[in-house]
């Protein structure tokens, strides 16, 4: 098995394995402490830095310092059956001090201590995830148009995000907030709510105007991944306060609702088979 260049892994056997240890971190930190190894999976495409695919049930899929959820509702992130697997749970409701997390209405998972989770300048990435929205109430005229945020390439240091992918209407948006950058690329998700979509993100990661975002999405009833938005000569690391790396968020992120602007109260989300895979060797 390679090694990235940047990033080094440990493989144990052809078959993935997970790293022991149940020490789950709490969420929404920016520290660039405490970072480990995750799995590595073996395959005839890129080099794979890190897997959490929830097997073992637990909230840190086996990874030490992977973080959790700020919130302290006890329903606020979980873990439960998924097909032959598992799968994490991030669930907010409005107005309950329980669901907030860093000021905000949120529960999210993050990779802010894990090693192989973080990205730098130079970096060439792929980023991997299934989505499903759990009994997700569908956008109707005259209801409030927030959207929600379902996975982050987050700056540390309380910076924006590099980019995110959100519910917004009845869509699923990719957006760079400081690039002003959004498109739709899943048009219309109503007919795949309560089934998986899959998601796969292409980062070169630069501060100068030679990277891109790559985004492709499989959704139910699709045998392989289409590309549906390219940006190319952008700079994709441009955190506006000075740090050196970023990492991944994914979760619920429901920023500027209210149950006062009318937003759906609750809302849950499940997410698995989150994959950073090495694009730099190809």
């Amino acid at each position: 098995m390679r090694k990235s260049t940047k990033r080094s892994v440990i493989a144990v056997a052809a078959a993935a394995l997970t790293l022991a240890g149940l020490t789950a971190a709490q969420a929404g930190q920016n520290s660039a402490s405490g970072s480990t190894e995750g799995t590595c999976v073996s395959n005839t495409g890129p080099a794979a830095l890190l897997t959490i695919d929830y097997a073992n049930g637990q909230l840190d899929s086996g990874i030490p310092d992977l973080t959790t959820t700020h919130a302290t509702a006890d329903d606020a992130s979980s873990v439960v059956k998924s097909g032959d697997g598992h799968a994490v749970v991030h669930k907010v409701t409005l107005g309950d001090p329980a669901y907030v997390s860093d000021g905000a209405p949120r529960s999210e998972s993050a990779t802010n201590d894990v090693h192989e989770g973080k990205f730098v300048v130079g970096d060439k990435q792929r980023y991997e995830f299934s989505v499903m929205l759990k009994d997700w109430k569908p956008f109707a005229a005259g209801d409030s148009e927030a959207g929600d945020i379902i996975f982050q390439g987050k700056h540390a240091g309380g910076n924006l995000p590099s980019f995110y992918l959100m519910a917004k209407r009845n869509s699923i948006a990719f957006r760079s907030p400081t690039l002003g950058l959004q498109a739709n690329v899943v048009d219309d998700f109503r007919s795949h709510i309560g089934e998986w979509m899959h998601f796969r993100v292409d980062v070169s990661w630069t501060d100068d105007t030679t990277g891109y975002y790559k985004v492709s999405t499989k959704v139910p009833g699709e045998t392989q991944y289409t590309l549906r938005k390219t940006y190319e000569n952008v700079r994709t690391f441009h955190p506006v306060n000075p740090t050196t790396f970023g990492y991944l968020k994914w979760g619920l992120y429901r920023p500027d609702q209210t149950l006062a602007k009318g937003d759906v109260p609750t809302r849950v989300i499940q997410h698995d088979d989150i994959r950073v895979l090495d694009l730099s060797q190809r």
